[in-house]
């Protein structure tokens, strides 16, 4: 029997998970349910990277041990799962006692091999990101928590298999897929690879699996967290499942971890002797207008708000439809009403009332018993039988759009079909033919909604029931005359336009806009006045400034990215507005005690500065 193991990322435990968790597990699920219906032997891995050091601060500021946390939070990704109607065959964490013996395990025989030596590494740490950063990155502004630190640590010899991995790459072309992010890493493959710091001392980080040739240290999370793929099948314990379901066919990935996983994973799977995967796939990012979603910006899709409203099969059948895999797409909800109203309401339920209604009122809501000979019932057949062989070469190519958009090119067709044979005219004076009409478009219907089963499993199972044919299978012919058909609801009842219009458009009544917050929750943001006392450029630091600052009696460090918009003598003096009660963050070796407020359009950005002689600094903005 042949095999398919697919994994998600480990999602990252402190995070609440959103749209673009919900859509990676949704595809996984999707792609699995197709392969399970092949006869395939599938294993579906999904879990969480629940060490280093994000999670251990937030389990201090939380006052509670890290397992704690992690206990606390990891049942928010089960319970979306089991919402999201995710068949997922292991839910690692890596927590877990199995995942730290494999972690130690595969340490142990790489630094035995010679990979790993110790050494002494002095540069920028981003906490926030937990890797050491290049200066050039410092200065972008893209990293938080900056310090500087010169300690001793250990490092993987990535280096020597730089050139072995992009000989792979080059050997084996689906290896990382879509072709642009292939070449995006073999872009990247060809400036010097250097090697990779895989410990942190527990004088800094204590919350991670310990290297097992020094308890001083632990091992860097990436090094952690890539292995969950070996330890879910069975790596050094269970050497059947093991040879079994590895390699993995595909990894499937978010753009922004690529070279985690294209560079980092099989430089230490060739280290260790261990056989590199069949297939990463990186897909793109939903974005909300032209930003990513992310927790800063605001703009991040609740998944369970939108099958409380809406039902979980639309939402699976959106994002699945919506985004070409490779690419990145964008979230509305003019786009996901749309899409509901014109493929599920009007296209596929749609065809499943009017067929239903017709053989109630026609044939005593029991199947008839022969199907269409006429020209236009053999093409709906010959492209009934077609359809399953193009939607399976998409799946097969990882083109899950076009895969559903196929299906629903066919559901159109039946719908094209109806109008043209009318069925409800043809009854009138030919019954027998009218059947054979509304056979062959129930059957038809059956095929479609098997083939859309993997997407949305609860509603296509309404319109199998309907006509009696649960579990039945993908060839032509899986209806049997004579059978009666079962009651059912509308399946996907129109959403109306007309009540989510927003005010102007609507008839005077007020919206609520999206990502409002409580006036509670504003008033935990503590903005006050403060007068910029001193001003200087930081060394070797292009974009960044140094503000001594004045707010009310206490005087403030901030450090802020604004050298490129103003000369530090134009900055003394000014009354701007400052955040006071934000985290001291450490930015380029230098604490910051708080951020100050600023206008920004394009490239062009304004500091919000107050005038007025009764205005002072300490004063509170309302």
């Amino acid at each position: 029997m042949n095999t398919f193991y697919l994994t998600t990322p480990i999602y990252y435990v402190n995070d609440k998970p959103h749209i673009g968790h919900a859509y990676t597990t949704i595809l996984a699920d999707v792609l699995t349910r197709f392969h399970r219906k092949t006869g395939e032997d599938v294993f579906f891995l999904t879990g969480l990277d629940e060490h280093g050091q994000k999670v251990q601060q937030a389990a201090e500021n939380r006052g509670v041990d890290p397992i704690d946390h992690c206990d606390e939070m990891a049942p928010r990704f089960l319970e979306l799962w089991e919402k999201l109607h995710i068949q997922n065959d292991d839910f690692i964490r890596t927590t877990e006692k199995r995942h730290v013996a494999v972690v130690q395990k595969i340490l142990q025989d790489v630094f035995d091999s010679g990979d790993i030596y110790e050494d002494e590494y002095e540069g920028l740490y981003s906490i926030s990101e937990e890797r050491f950063i290049t200066e050039k990155e410092a200065e972008s502004g893209d990293f938080r928590d900056i310090k500087k630190i010169k300690e001793k640590n250990y490092f993987f010899k990535m280096s020597q298999y730089q050139q072995p991995l992009v000989d792979h790459i080059n050997k084996n072309p689906k290896f990382i897929q879509p072709e642009h992010r292939k070449n995006e890493v073999l872009g990247f493959l060809k400036k010097p690879l250097g090697d990779l710091c895989i410990s942190r001392p527990k004088s800094r980080l204590n919350w991670g699996i310990e290297l097992p040739f020094d308890s001083n240290y632990v091992t860097y999370v990436w090094f952690d967290a890539l292995i969950n793929y070996i330890t879910a099948v069975g790596y050094n314990v269970d050497e059947d499942g093991f040879n079994k379901y590895w390699p993995a066919n595909y990894h499937l990935i978010g753009k922004d971890i690529l070279t985690t996983h294209s560079v980092y994973w099989p430089t230490m799977l060739m280290s260790a002797k261990i056989p590199l995967p069949l297939g990463i796939f990186a897909h793109g990012w939903w974005l909300s207008g032209e930003s990513k979603m992310s927790k800063s910006l605001g703009n991040v899709v609740d998944p369970l708000g939108l099958i409380e409203e809406y039902g979980v099969d639309p939402v699976r059948y959106y994002l699945m439809r919506e985004m070409v895999l490779g690419q990145d797409a964008n979230f509305t909800m003019e786009s996901f009403i749309k899409r509901y109203n014109s493929d599920l309401a009007n296209d596929f339920g749609n065809l499943l009332s009017r067929v239903s209604n017709l053989l109630k009122k026609f044939f005593d809501g029991k199947i008839p018993r022969d199907e269409d000979d006429s020209p236009e019932g053999i093409v709906i057949k010959e492209n009934g039988i077609k359809v399953v062989s193009d939607v399976w070469n998409h799946i097969e190519s990882m083109r899950v759009s076009e895969a559903i958009e196929t299906t629903l090119q066919y559901i159109r067709s039946v719908n094209k079909y109806m109008e043209t044979m009318a069925p409800w005219k043809l009854a009138k004076s030919d019954k027998d033919a009218a059947g054979k009409v509304l056979f062959t478009a129930a059957e038809a219907l059956r095929i479609s909604a098997v083939l859309l089963a993997p997407v949305m499993p609860n509603r296509t199972q309404i319109v199998l029931e309907t006509f009696n044919a649960a579990g039945s299978s993908l060839e032509w012919g899986g209806l049997t005359p004579g059978k009666s058909l079962n009651k059912h609801d509308a399946l996907f009842p129109r959403i109306d336009v007309k009540k989510l219009e927003k005010p102007s458009q609507s008839n005077g009544k007020k919206t609520e806009p999206n990502n409002v917050i409580t006036f509670d929750e504003f008033q935990n943001v503590e903005l006050k006045t403060a007068k910029v006392l001193e001003a200087e450029k930081v060394d070797s630091a292009d974009k960044l400034l140094k503000l001594q600052v004045e707010v009310g009696d206490e005087k403030r460090q901030l450090v802020a990215g604004i050298a490129k918009f103003y000369k530090p003598e134009e900055l003394v003096g000014k009354m701007i507005v400052v955040v006071t009660n934000l985290k001291p963050a450490t930015i380029f070796g230098l604490e910051s005690y708080g951020m100050l407020l600023a206008a920004k359009k394009g490239k062009d950005l304004t500091l919000i500065t107050i005038d007025g002689e009764k205005v002072k600094s300490g004063m509170k903005i309302y």
